[in-house]
Formats: structure tokens, sequence, C-alpha cells
């Protein structure tokens, strides 16, 4: 019981000595500092410029990132209403993708037949002459080492249809 009289006399001797000096001559001075200053030197707030909304008008025209298509027009063809897509066909998988997201990476032969691979569409796809490549109802017509050759169907804009030939050449490792 005195034992422990004198560690609790102790503690509140020790404790009272952390409080004992008023030494905040430091933050007196910067106080009187801050006191001292002058009055008004406040910066007014900068002026806002208000917001103007931003139409994107240039959607309907052709992609930047697409080479120009240079067209002549007494040399443009002319549409037939002949030639049209197959409505009643049942779509493909990758005639849901864009052609320009395909590259040709390969291509297999069994017995007489030739395959090509495509990448794209999360993939790499096998495809054949006769099968279907692209949004434009693009028929694959011919496939060799170095390219596979489709046939596309675009409108004409006058209410006629376009055979539009491109072609998927072998994209080598870089």
């Amino acid at each position: 019981m005195r034992g422990r009289l004198i560690i609790c006399s102790f503690l509140l001797l020790s404790l009272n000595g952390c409080g004992s000096g008023s030494d905040f001559a430091d933050l007196q001075s910067y106080m009187d500092e801050v006191r001292a200053r002058p009055k008004g030197t406040i910066e007014p707030m900068p002026k806002f410029q208000t917001y103007e909304a931003f139409t994107y008008s240039a959607s309907s025209l052709r992609s930047p990132f697409q080479p120009p298509v240079k067209i002549d027009l007494a040399v443009k063809q002319k549409g037939n209403r002949v030639i049209k897509p197959d409505e009643t066909r049942v779509k493909q998988f990758l005639e849901g993708f864009n052609i320009e997201t395909f590259e040709m990476v390969g291509t297999l032969a069994k017995d007489s037949q030739v395959f090509a691979l495509v990448k794209g569409a999360g993939g790499v796809h096998r495809v054949r002459v006769g099968d279907y490549l692209g949004r434009n109802d693009g028929k694959i017509v011919a496939i060799n080492e170095a390219k596979i050759d489709v046939i596309e169907i675009v409108p004409d804009g006058e209410g006629g249809w376009l055979e539009r030939p491109r072609s998927l050449t072998l994209k080598e490792r870089s």
C-alpha cells in the first residue's frame, strides 16, 4: 500500500512538470506577426467563363482515319437495282463487325480446300470461299497465300446497289 502511494505521488509530480513551463513565446510571436499583417490583401476570385455546349455535327461524315475517296462525278458508277443483298439469308457471326477490324494472319489447306485465318472479333477465325465477312454483305470469292478477295454490296446513294471489291492482305509478324 505504501508502495502504491509512492508511485502515485511520483506520477503526479512528473505530470505536473510537463505543464509547468509556459514556453509559448514562439506561438505568441507568430500570432503577433499574423495580426500585424495588413488587412484586405486577399486577391479576388478569378472570373470563370460560362460553359458553352458543343454539338458534334460531323458524325455523318467520312472518318478522318480512313483514306479519302476521290469520286469523279462524271465517271461515278451507277448502281444496279438487280444487284442487292439477300435479306432472307441468315447472317454469319463475322458479319456483325466492320471489315476494317479484320486482318489476315495465315492460310490452311485440307485436301483441295483452302481456308484463311482472319484475326478480329475477339479471336482468330477460319473462313473459306463463300463465307461472308463484314457488315456490307462481303462475300469471300478467292483465297490465296497473300490475300483474301471479298466482294461487298454497298448502296450507291440513289436507290441502287454496287458490288465493291476489297482485299485483306496477309499481315506478317512484325
